[in-house]
């Protein structure tokens, strides 16, 4: 298989439910796309232009000032304190990493990569570009022999599924079993709502209470498109295995995959800044309080979504018919069966509109309820 190959981009069968809702008289609230709408903040926007003289070619292994950002990220805010520059990298954005990562180790047919079966769609087109397998498997037991690679995606993108520190060591314990790479996808990891996570860290699988002394094939992916709005930077990175690290630096220089010297000077500063991370998490925490109750008030249940960046709802009933409800609403969602056919039922809705809109959708959703 090849890229050729691949569907039709999934997005493009929401275009009548866009143009449903934008016919709402009170105009149309996107609540479909994840895409952050709030200002970057202004040190980042500062840093880059600082280092907008950027005339040679940046580094594939990023600056060290961006490799030591990394390192202390990691030790402050996901307590992994054992990590050297030798096990980080810089990406362009998170999705290319995601989607090239069996390409970058050499998988092929006969291999197996393994996904969650609520996921976003790349774990699976990756996958099928080099003409390996894509599995749905939630349960590190029925992940089979012949797996190469496993992703977990913890918050999860859509269904907010987040990973306890013994669930994530048992994924490990079965991964090591299988001598396969398992990647874990954190970019929501600052998202944390409900349960314990409404107090608690959410764990990386770096973590030393999961590895167990050894970050042999093991990565954690992150973006600092959500916790930074830097998604129009393409600002993200991998870490841990030293040895994968050092072996997808190489095939990332053979093949020019380097984030720009100006963005990587402003990764650096982003991440040693927690105060505009806690700011923009404040902003989510007021359109989710916002938004929940009156998903509810209007029939939906909420599903998981105890941390990340979406409420994952159904009504029980087919997710177009959903999707039709809300568009009559003047509503956008994300239809559940882009992210597997375990989704067939729910819609996900975004808390990246400005916060009145969301506001807007709170009433509608209200009003449509009494």
């Amino acid at each position: 298989m090849s890229v050729r190959d691949l569907a039709d981009y999934p997005w493009d069968a929401v275009v009548p439910f866009r143009e449903r809702a934008s016919a709402h008289a009170g105009g149309l609230v996107d609540l479909s796309v994840g895409s952050p709408v709030d200002p970057t903040p202004e040190i980042i926007r500062r840093a880059l232009a600082e280092a907008t003289d950027a005339h040679a070619y940046p580094q594939t292994v990023g600056t060290p000032a961006l490799r030591e950002a990394i390192v202390s990220w990691y030790a402050r805010r996901r307590g992994v304190d054992d990590l050297t520059v030798a096990n980080v990298l810089p990406t362009i954005g998170s999705k290319e990493f995601v989607a090239l990562l069996p390409t970058l180790l050499g998988l092929g047919e006969g291999d197996i990569v393994v996904h969650p079966e609520i996921a976003y769609p790349t774990y699976d087109v990756g996958a099928r570009v080099v003409g390996a397998t894509p599995l749905p498997a939630d349960d590190p037991a029925d992940w089979p022999e012949g797996t190469k690679l496993i992703w977990i995606n913890t918050p999860g993108n859509p269904d907010g599924r987040t990973w306890t520190v013994s669930e994530l060591a048992a994924a490990v314990r079965r991964a090591r079993e299988l001598d396969a790479v398992i990647a874990s996808d954190e970019c929501y990891a600052e998202l944390g709502w409900d349960g314990a996570w409404a107090t608690e860290a959410i764990p990386s699988i770096l973590d030393p209470r999961v590895t167990g002394g050894s970050r042999a094939n093991l990565l954690s992916v992150y973006s600092l498109s959500k916790q930074s709005n830097l998604a129009g930077y393409r600002a993200a990175f991998v870490a841990g295995c030293a040895r994968i690290v050092a072996d997808l630096l190489t095939a990332r220089k053979h093949l020019g995959l380097m984030p720009p010297e100006p963005v990587q000077h402003a990764m650096a500063v982003a991440l040693g800044d927690d105060e505009h991370v806690a700011a923009q998490k404040e902003l989510y925490r007021e359109r989710r309080e916002l938004l929940r109750p009156a998903v509810e008030a209007a029939g939906f249940r909420l599903d998981g979504s105890e941390a990340g960046l979406y409420l994952w709802v159904t009504e029980g009933r087919d997710a177009w018919e959903s999707m039709a409800r809300l568009a009559d609403l003047g509503i956008l969602a994300g239809p559940g069966p882009f992210y597997g056919a375990a989704a067939a039922s729910h819609v996900r809705l975004a808390l990246t509109a400005p916060t009145e809109r969301v506001a807007e959708a709170a009433r509608r959703l209200h009003a449509a309820a009494s």
